[in-house]
C-alpha cells in the first residue's frame, strides 16, 4: 500500500534532493536527481497517493511532462533540463532530436524551452551536462526563494489571499512563485489564509495547492472556480497572487485558464492582483499576449472525470489549458529582484538579455540569463514604476 501524505518518507540516503512530510521550516520538493535518474512526484496521484517516479530515459521525461505527472512551468523546465542529460547517455539521441521531443510537450510554458536551452548549450560546447542542469535547478530554486522575500511584505497579518491553479513547490521544484510569499509570511508568524480555486478541469488547486498548504499547516479553503467573484465582491479577499507560464515584454501573460477572469474580477472590486515568476518565465521575444501560443488539450479532460462521463458523448468540447491576461489588470510582477510594474518589463528584460538567440522548434532556444548570485533578496519589496 502506498503511504498516505501523513506518512511521507524521503528517498534513500545519497539522493541529491529529498522530500518528506513538511512542517514549518521545511519544504516540499517536486523533483530531484538520484543515482543517474530523475525522481519526481507523480502529481496526477495527489492528494490520495504519494508516488515518486524514477525516470531514466528522455522519452519517459517527455511523457511525464505531457501527461502532467510533472507540471508547473519552472518544474517542467528543470525536468526537461534533466531529460536532456538522460538523452545524452543514449547514442540514439542527438541534442537536436532530444530538444525537439521535449519542446513538443507543453508549448505555452517558456521555462520549458529555457531549461532545454541551458543543457543544449552545454551539450554543444562539450561541457558538463549534469552540472548545467543542476545549476539551472539551483537558479530556479534561489529565484523562487527571492520571490518569496520580495512578495512576503504584501501579505499583511491575517491577510486573505486568493490564488489559482498550483504555483507552489510542486510547480517550481521548491518554494513556489505565488505561494512563496505566503509561505514566508506564515513562517514569520503572520498567519495568512488562502482561498484555493479548485481549477477545472484537472483540479490543480483542489488537489495540489491544498495538499501543499495542508503539509505546512497554512489555513486555507478550497472553493469552486466560479465562487471567487462571490468572495471578491464580499470583500473577503485582500489580494490575488498567481503564477505564470509565459510573460511578454508588454506585461501580458499566460497562466492556467481561468486566470483572466480572476484578474478582471479583482480589478472590478479594487483588489490588487500580483503575478509571481522567475526570470525563465519572461519571454523577451514576444511583445504582446496575442503572440503567446496557447495549448489546447484533449476533449476528455472536460467531458470526463476519472471513469465518470460528465457530458453527452456527442457533445463537442474545447479545452484551452491557458488564457492570456492583459497587463492593464496586473498591479505588479513579483520577481527575484522585487516588485516591477508592467511598464518596466521591457527594461527589466534588457538587464537580463539572452546569452544566445535560439528558436523553440530549431536548434537553439531563447533564454533569459539565469544567475543565482544576481537574484538578490531586497530588504523590502519595492515597486519600480
Amino acid at each position: 500500500m502506498s503511504p498516505s501524505t501523513k506518512e511521507i518518507r524521503g528517498p534513500r540516503p545519497g539522493a541529491r534532493q529529498e522530500m518528506g512530510k513538511k512542517s514549518a521550516g521545511e519544504r516540499v520538493r517536486a523533483l530531484w536527481w538520484e543515482r543517474g535518474a530523475l525522481r519526481a512526484i507523480d502529481q496526477r496521484r495527489l492528494p490520495r497517493e504519494l508516488k515518486v517516479l524514477r525516470l531514466t530515459k528522455v522519452g519517459e521525461v517527455a511523457d511525464a511532462i505531457r501527461t502532467l505527472a510533472v507540471r508547473g512551468a519552472p518544474t517542467i523546465g528543470v525536468a526537461a533540463a534533466y531529460g536532456m542529460v538522460l538523452a545524452s547517455h543514449d547514442p540514439r539521441w542527438s541534442a537536436t532530436t532530444a530538444a525537439r521531443l521535449l519542446g513538443s510537450t507543453r508549448p505555452t510554458a517558456h521555462d520549458l524551452f529555457v531549461g532545454i536551452g541551458v543543457v543544449r548549450r552545454a551539450w554543444d560546447e562539450g561541457e558538463d551536462l549534469l552540472g548545467a542542469a543542476e545549476g539551472y535547478r539551483d537558479a530556479v530554486v534561489e529565484e523562487c526563494r527571492a520571490i518569496g522575500s520580495a512578495g512576503a511584505p504584501l501579505v499583511a497579518p491575517h491577510a486573505r489571499v486568493l490564488t489559482h491553479c498550483n504555483a507552489g513547490a510542486l510547480a517550481t521544484v521548491e518554494w513556489g512563485t505565488a505561494l512563496a510569499p505566503v509561505r514566508l509570511a506564515y513562517r514569520e508568524g503572520r498567519d495568512p489564509f488562502v482561498w484555493v480555486d479548485e481549477t477545472r478541469p484537472l483540479l490543480q488547486g483542489a488537489r495540489l495547492t491544498a495538499w501543499e498548504l495542508e503539509q505546512e499547516g497554512i489555513r486555507h479553503a478550497v472553493i469552486a472556480d466560479n465562487a471567487a467573484g462571490h468572495f471578491l465582491h464580499r470583500r473577503e479577499v485582500d489580494l490575488v497572487i498567481v503564477g505564470a507560464d509565459r510573460i511578454t515584454r508588454s506585461g501580458d501573460f499566460a497562466n492556467k485558464v481561468g486566470t483572466y477572469e480572476k484578474a478582471v474580477l479583482a480589478h472590478e472590486n479594487g483588489v490588487p492582483f500580483y503575478v509571481a515568476a522567475p526570470w525563465s518565465t519572461f519571454d523577451p521575444r514576444l511583445e504582446k499576449g496575442e503572440d503567446i501560443p496557447v495549448e489546447e488539450r484533449a476533449r476528455e479532460e472536460v467531458t470526463t472525470w476519472g471513469q465518470v462521463v460528465t457530458a453527452p458523448e456527442g457533445s463537442p468540447a474545447r479545452n484551452p489549458a491557458f488564457d492570456v491576461t492583459p497587463s492593464r489588470y496586473v498591479t505588479a510582477f513579483v520577481t527575484p529582484a522585487g516588485l516591477v510594474s508592467p511598464g518596466r518589463i521591457s527594461s527589466l528584460l534588457r538587464a537580463h538579455r539572452p546569452e544566445r538567440p535560439v528558436h523553440e522548434h530549431g536548434t537553439h532556444l531563447d533564454s533569459v540569463r539565469l544567475d543565482p548570485k544576481g537574484a538578490v533578496r531586497p530588504r523590502r519589496a519595492r515597486l519600480r514604476s
